[in-house]
């Protein structure tokens, strides 16, 4: 017969952050794992959230910390969503990651946080190279469709702040025509940063609370010293989420240390029910078209903020597509990807395809031959992760991207094009960036 296991004593500091969420009310009823899309996994001893939630009210910390468990945890928030005690469970496998020593965290999540930190993004580019980059696609498309394009840099008293994601950036850079295109089409006064530029906040992540605010800070004093209006909100759910939950941070001390924002789902729909793009939607007749709710934008959103976004991107897939279906279940009750948590980056690829079994059959369901996304995380991983584990034929979109697509883009003015050229000439002369010798 085993010995009875007796409760440890918690260090201070732990007790009182833990003690925030009341673990004497939880009823081990289970709720939580059943509703866990990580429960089976292989290769975790059998742990389930129950136990591991029982392992940390028992002062099995170490335990905890020293496990994967919390690291293929997406943070999806379905655990508390259901938990009748309205334990915030996420937040909880939040702390056991900002438990481990920095040189255990799994993959490149903390080295992308650092350069974040240190550089103004992720994947520590060089100003000089994401300078020539932006002038060079920006050339590109004004030479495409788009005549008197430019991408705008460091603009005061712009009214949007964009925000771009380092591996559109580095790699995968035609992707961000997408919005540049609603912007143009749209006659948008915006701007991009030319420093902190990042939208991933890899610090959510990675339990680290200080360079959460950090980043959350940078983004707000940028927008003052540059008077500008609002910031989209990055798209990736853990960049929006992310900037959120930093910015609640950064107001606590000083209720004005805050900036204006707005959801790019908000955006969307303002600039179309504003009729300053029109839509073409025959343009995607022929396919079906599905949604997939991402869990920060939507579950997660609402439990911690009061608002998810669940029924504005429909509104606008709606008015660029004639075929649409639904994903069972949805909306609050939905399937996280399985790339959430920075299970994306994460060496943790079969972990991750185990939990997207759910997404994977939901998609099925549909018959859809579209799945349209709202952030960067989920389209990689429904595009990519997914296809490799189990037999897929559909394709994926940013919501975006459909907008995008979907646009009727009428030409500017002669004199408006004339305008914005004399406006990027002086402001690549500005940064020393030759613009007629730009190659791309």
């Amino acid at each position: 017969m085993e010995a009875a296991l007796i409760p440890r004593e918690l260090p201070s500091e732990i007790k009182a952050h833990l003690g925030k969420f009341d673990f004497n009310a939880c009823m081990a009823c289970g709720t939580c794992s059943n509703g866990c899309p990580v429960s089976g996994t292989e290769g975790q001893g059998g742990l389930s959230t129950r136990q591991v939630l029982r392992m940390i009210s028992l002062g099995m910390i170490d335990e905890v910390v020293a496990s994967d468990f919390p690291w293929i945890c997406t943070g999806c928030g379905r655990c508390a969503f259901a938990c009748p005690m309205g334990i915030d469970i996420p937040a909880v496998m939040a702390h056991m990651k900002h438990l481990r020593d920095r040189d255990k965290v799994p993959g490149t999540l903390h080295k992308g946080m650092q350069n974040n930190v240190d550089s103004g993004n992720n994947l520590a580019i060089a100003m000089d190279d994401y300078l020539m980059g932006m002038a060079e696609l920006g050339q590109e498309m004004s030479d495409d469709d788009c005549p008197g394009f430019y991408v705008p840099v460091d603009k005061d008293k712009a009214k949007i702040l964009f925000f771009p994601n380092s591996k559109e950036v580095y790699g995968d850079y035609e992707d961000q025509f997408w919005w540049w295109r609603i912007f143009y089409a749209a006659r948008e006064d915006w701007t991009v940063p030319s420093e902190g530029w990042e939208a991933v906040d890899w610090a959510l992540f990675t339990g680290n609370y200080e360079s959460n605010k950090f980043l959350a800070q940078r983004k707000i004093n940028y927008m003052h010293k540059h008077e500008i209006e609002r910031m989209i909100m990055p798209d990736c759910g853990g960049g929006s989420y992310g900037c959120r939950t930093g910015m609640e941070k950064c107001k606590i001390e000083d209720p004005t240390n805050t900036a204006g924002y707005t959801y790019l789902y908000d955006y969307l729909v303002e600039i179309i029910r504003q009729g300053r793009i029109k839509l073409d939607p025959s343009v995607n007749a022929g396919k079906i078209f599905t949604w997939h709710d991402s869990c920060k934008h939507g579950r997660e959103l609402q439990r911690h903020f009061g608002r998810g976004f669940f029924e504005e991107p429909r509104w606008v897939m709606r008015r660029c597509v004639d075929n649409y279906v639904e994903m069972t279940p949805n909306r609050e009750l939905n399937y996280c990807c399985g790339a959430g948590g920075g299970m994306w980056p994460m060496p943790f690829e079969n972990e991750s395809a185990h939990h997207a079994r759910h997404k994977y059959n939901q998609i099925k369901r549909t018959g859809a031959n579209v799945v349209v996304v709202g952030c960067s995380n989920c389209r990689d991983q429904i595009m990519k992760r997914i296809p490799k584990f189990y037999d897929c034929d559909y394709e994926v979109k940013y919501l975006w991207q459909l907008v995008a697509e979907t646009l009727v883009l009428e030409p500017w003015q002669e004199e408006r094009i004339k305008q914005a050229e004399a406006e990027a000439k002086a402001q690549w002369d500005k940064f020393g960036i030759d613009i007629d010798s730009a190659e791309y």
